[in-house]
């Protein structure tokens, strides 16, 4: 069985990683969804449990995909679950020189390859970060993010 990890932080999710979700769901037989804290970013938005819930709900129509959280090394939750190749997606160049960084620790750690599926350039543009910037001052992001989590940044920022 071929099993992929696609590890992210996902604060929020958007359609970016979905699609990079769906592709890899074509290629793989199990794909394996983590949603992390990364230390090297700001404060989360949404909570792990959060995060965690909305991916379900985001990939529920997808059969192989299953989604956990993750606060260790992403190559000893690719050991714990038999993983065969870390997945990680790319929207421009920029991303290329850092990801190809943390492709190869993954490899000098664990022995692990690391695949990149590049986005299509309808959300090469788009970023967690950003979504949440936009959300905050009201600005429409609907088309640029699964319904559940449209709902999701309204709530967050209407309180």
């Amino acid at each position: 069985m071929r099993i992929a990890l696609f590890p992210g932080s996902f604060d929020p999710i958007h359609n970016g990683h979905l699609e990079v979700i769906e592709r890899a769901s074509q290629l793989f037989d199990r794909v394996v969804v983590a949603a992390m804290r990364n230390p090297q970013k700001a404060a989360a938005l949404f909570t792990l449990e959060e995060r965690k819930l909305q991916i379900e709900e985001t990939v529920s129509h997808l059969n192989n995909v299953e989604i956990v959280s993750l606060s260790t090394l992403v190559v000893n939750l690719a050991a714990d679950i038999g993983a065969t190749v870390i997945v990680r997606g790319l929207r421009a160049v920029s991303d290329f020189e850092n990801e190809l960084q943390m492709a190869q620790m993954n490899r000098v750690l664990s022995g692990i390859d690391t695949i990149f599926i590049p986005t299509s350039s309808e959300y090469s543009f788009v970023a967690s970060r950003l979504l949440r910037e936009v959300a905050l001052f009201g600005g429409d992001i609907s088309s640029l993010v699964p319904s559940p989590i449209s709902k999701a940044l309204a709530a967050k920022f209407m309180k």
